[in-house]
């Protein structure tokens, strides 16, 4: 009888392959070490206020809903058992927070009368309190509860700290592939990228709301402008391979000069010549990523061809053609893609 596939393929390692395996284990091991403590609410707090906590540049901004912090407040009342928050020591004695800055802000928000609780679902006697309408007691034993702290040592590697953030933030729904993105790939291309999603002109031609932004859309936006402008006929179809793929192979080779070039000159272009910018119309609260790749890459598409572009017709813009092309999200497909940037390109070459 034939042998399974899978028994055909069933790997056989040596004894020398075991104790390689064990080694590089061990190794791993030794760049993370840590302390376990058991910090009170107030304790937490405390330091909070005092500047003892340092937000690192690869967290995220606060996001959490309304609802997220009741839960999680709740939780805290009812004696719930709490997720570890992740912390680091530092050279300069603070606590750098890996994991756990919204369960953070959300309780010194609380404490500081910002919250008022609502939604309770077993405690809804508690609904339109704030910190301040408790009892006494009450106050006394919330601040007194204890959440468990995992406290990395100072000598554990800045690339273990962002591994760890990668991996909490990839084994729920927490963190999107942008926010992972920027805690995961540190270097100047990331940073780079940060600070072209923060020009001003940038802003205006692209509108989204505040959740969006808070959630570095506008960092994904530059991200995929410079990595289809540069590799999109090499693209296929996964989308965020493709992305991390590049960020990581142009980390600190990129060219910052020319890559700076490209992009203030496709802003200013857009700015000069669509009405709305990257968007759909004058009043949008929101761009597109579809329409926003077709306009930006098809735009420095053609600059590149034709850098001193004087363009008088922009009707196609406004073209059954072209909303076929950006109506739907056709992102992971790479014929779409290619179709919808070399269109722009082509009409605005045709002036």
């Amino acid at each position: 009888m034939a042998k399974s596939k899978r028994q055909r393929a069933e790997p056989v390692f040596t004894a020398e392959q075991k104790e390689n395996a064990d080694l590089q284990i061990k190794e791993c091991q030794r760049q993370i070490d840590y302390d376990t403590k058991d910090f009170t609410i107030e304790l937490l707090i405390t330091k909070f206020n005092s500047g003892d906590f340092v937000i690192p540049e690869y967290q995220r901004k606060f996001i959490w809903k309304e609802n997220n912090k009741n839960l999680f407040l709740e939780s805290i009342f009812l004696g719930l058992p709490i997720p570890f928050m992740f912390l680091a020591d530092r050279e300069d004695g603070r606590l750098e927070i890996i994991d756990g800055v919204q369960r953070m802000q959300t309780i010194v928000a609380f404490f500081n009368n910002l919250i008022r609780l609502s939604n309770m679902e077993k405690l809804t006697e508690l609904n339109g309190f704030a910190f301040k309408d408790l009892s006494d007691a009450q106050k006394r034993k919330f601040l007194n509860k204890s959440l468990r702290i995992i406290v990395l040592e100072e000598d554990t590697p800045n690339e273990s700290r962002q591994n760890l953030f990668y991996r909490i933030n990839t084994t729920g729904i927490k963190a999107n592939d942008s926010e992972i993105r920027r805690g995961s790939y540190p270097g100047p291309l990331t940073t780079f990228i940060e600070e072209c999603s923060k020009d001003k002109q940038f802003i205006k031609l692209s509108p989204m709301s505040g959740d969006r932004e808070d959630r570095f859309e506008r960092f994904e936006f530059v991200l995929r402008f410079f990595a289809f402008l540069n590799e999109y006929e090499r693209f296929e179809h996964d989308v965020s391979e493709f992305l991390d793929d590049f960020l990581i192979n142009n980390l600190v080779t990129f060219n910052k000069d020319e890559y700076k070039k490209e992009f203030d000159r496709m802003v200013s272009f857009v700015g000069k010549t669509f009405p709305f910018g990257f968007a759909k119309s004058a009043n949008a609260k929101a761009t597109p990523r579809v329409r926003f790749e077709a306009l930006a890459v098809g735009t420095a598409l053609a600059l590149r061809m034709k850098p001193n572009l004087n363009v008088t017709n922009i009707e196609w813009i406004n073209s059954k053609e072209f909303a076929d092309y950006t109506t739907s999200d056709a992102s992971n497909n790479q014929g779409r893609l290619k179709q919808r940037v070399e269109y722009v390109r082509d009409q605005l070459l045709k002036g």
